[in-house]
């Protein structure tokens, strides 16, 4: 096995010195998308939209990520192989939004562009980065869940994580949506299942054992939304208003019960589609838009069947 040690030494100066365009002997561009993980569905998605990009620009791509969205260490390595292999151009969703700027820094000064996409990085190395306005989303979340609620009480968010910008921007956006437009709503706590549905029953299961008059909770993805589902059906809590974050089958389940309220969803599919057609455009040295907003839309049991929103829902 590769040591961490020995691939980020392949990304030396040296090795990098071949341009781009030799990716591939027979110049098919070959564009790398390092993802956040694949244990959710949302990721399959995305990588369905990478896909049909591919095929209709006539490029070769991969898709990987960790087993996890906590090994950060790993999606490093997995980073640094394929800068390794000098692509064309790189597709990247940062874990951890600091922990991949060296790397990225080595790959900007070889010439590989960059383009971020679900969560970007806290640098301008990427040329673009598509994604949905997760602080945007998330304050709708929020005015969902105010309105729910009917605009007093106690509420509770279960984050993914508070490194990668969309754990850092959709706990935020609905904390101060709360905080700026409802006066008579508490956030009680933020607590961190980092994305697994399993990890975050148990930190739903604590936050109502200790908030036993706790009005409603936000998940920020669909690991998170769909521990507090379970936790709360574990609990046997009654009345308490579920908003989440993505889709799923097991999400739209729970909305089609009533089990949740309603949730965010992305544009997984365009997320994937945007990524690659921008790494083509960058590799070609055409203008870019740094941000390539995906959209978003709320969704619930009144809504979840209209073509236009079916049409980013994913099971």
């Amino acid at each position: 096995m590769l040591t961490r040690r020995f691939i980020l030494g392949a990304l030396s100066a040296a090795a990098l010195t071949a341009p781009a365009s030799m990716a591939s002997a027979a110049d098919e561009l070959y564009i790398p998308l390092v993802s956040k993980g694949f244990q959710h569905q949302f990721w399959q998605a995305v990588k369905s939209g990478a896909e049909q990009a591919a095929e209709e620009y006539g490029v070769r791509i991969t898709f990987e990520g960790p087993d996890n969205e906590t090994m950060v260490d790993r999606q490093i390595d997995m980073l640094a192989a394929a800068l390794a292999n000098k692509p064309a151009a790189i597709g990247f969703a940062a874990l951890d939004s600091q922990a991949a700027i060296p790397l990225l820094r080595q790959a900007n000064e070889a010439g590989i562009p960059v383009i971020a996409f679900d969560s970007g990085v806290d640098s301008d190395i990427p040329l673009a980065t598509a994604t949905t306005d997760n602080a945007l989303a998330a304050g709708m979340a929020a005015d969902k869940m105010a309105e729910l609620i009917g605009g007093k009480g106690k509420v509770a968010v279960v984050a993914h994580d508070q490194t990668s910008r969309t754990g850092i921007d959709r706990r935020d956006g609905f904390v101060n949506q709360i905080e700026a437009n409802y006066p008579d709503i508490e956030v009680v706590t933020v607590q961190y299942g980092q994305g697994d549905h399993l990890k975050s029953t148990e930190v739903t299961k604590a936050i109502l054992t200790a908030n036993p008059d706790l009005d409603g909770i936000f998940g920020t993805n669909e690991g998170s939304a769909i521990g507090v589902v379970n936790g709360v059906q574990e609990l046997g809590t009654k009345d308490l208003v579920i908003i989440g974050y993505d889709s799923g089958k097991a999400q739209k389940d729970a909305i089609r019960s009533g089990l949740m309220a309603g949730a965010i969803t992305q544009n997984p599919v365009g997320i994937g589609y945007e990524t690659v057609k921008a790494a083509v455009m960058a590799q070609k040295g055409e203008t870019v838009p740094a941000l390539i907003d995906t959209g978003f839309y709320y969704y619930d049991a009144s809504n979840i069947d209209d073509p236009k929103v079916a049409a980013v829902l994913y099971d």
